[in-house]
């Protein structure tokens, strides 16, 4: 369904909020492969301090969100490399929200990171992927259904999901990947905000690992760990008179 990627070296990939978490061991796991970096985030200090070895690296700090000071970032990257391999959309926000707390302008912040600075992406870059390469979104299980908590995060990762889809069947048939990567819960800055156990829970060093590995299966979708999405997947084909009672009772909501 997508190329696959299993040689890294020369291969010029643009890291989108790779200043921590997923995206920063991303960065470390491509840089020992031999890919060239091009890393972008709002701190460039954070950027710069990231431990990449000899690796060819373009630090390209900018504002997600900002459409404008992404298409000067990929002016230029572009300028610098006469061109991309693939990109990659990391950036994200997380705030636990319910009915009970919902505010709106935290909702459309986080909404804005994670769905709407994915497309304002794909609008720079669209024109410069190539067969054999691509785009790839990091979206979330939260995504495939409601849950708990979940009411500003969980709607911008579905609708990430959803654009990734339609984008596929345009690119696909070019030989231009497209991936959604979904993972569970992984232990970052942002995940330390809940106030519940989180199952199955990965380190950013094993997700990236795991990102990469699906990188060369050349699926749509890249999921882990899989002993937790496969139960996400099973409870997501329930239908609602199961499936509400059967979350409710296993996350107390």
């Amino acid at each position: 369904m997508n190329p696959k990627i299993t040689d890294w070296r020369g291969r010029r990939v643009w890291l989108v909020g790779a200043s921590s978490g997923i995206g920063a061991a991303l960065a470390q796991h491509l840089a020992g492969l031999g890919a060239r970096l091009a890393l972008t985030a709002r701190s460039a200090d954070r950027l710069a301090g990231l431990d990449l070895g000899d690796a060819e690296v373009l630090i390209l700090p900018c504002d997600a969100t900002d459409a404008a000071a992404l298409a000067a970032a990929r002016d230029s990257l572009v300028a610098a490399w006469q061109g991309v391999d693939l990109v990659i959309y990391l950036a994200g926000d997380y705030v636990p929200m319910t009915a009970a707390s919902f505010d709106l302008a935290v909702a459309e912040r986080v909404v804005a990171v994670n769905f709407g600075g994915a497309m304002r992406l794909a609008a720079c870059v669209l024109g410069d992927l190539q067969p054999g390469g691509g785009i790839a979104f990091v979206a979330s299980v939260a995504g495939y259904r409601g849950l708990p908590r979940a009411l500003c995060y969980g709607p911008g990762k579905a609708a990430l999901i959803h654009f990734a889809e339609c984008l596929h069947f345009d690119l696909a048939p070019k030989g231009v990947g497209v991936w959604v990567v979904n993972p569970g819960f992984v232990a970052t800055r942002l995940t330390a905000r809940n106030d519940f156990a989180m199952p199955a829970l990965m380190s950013p060093d094993a997700a990236a690992a795991a990102l990469v590995a699906g990188f060369a299966t050349g699926r749509f979708e890249i999921d882990f760990p899989k002993r937790f999405t496969r139960i996400m997947k099973l409870l997501a084909l329930l239908p609602y008179r199961w499936y509400f009672p059967l979350v409710r009772r296993r996350t107390g909501a």
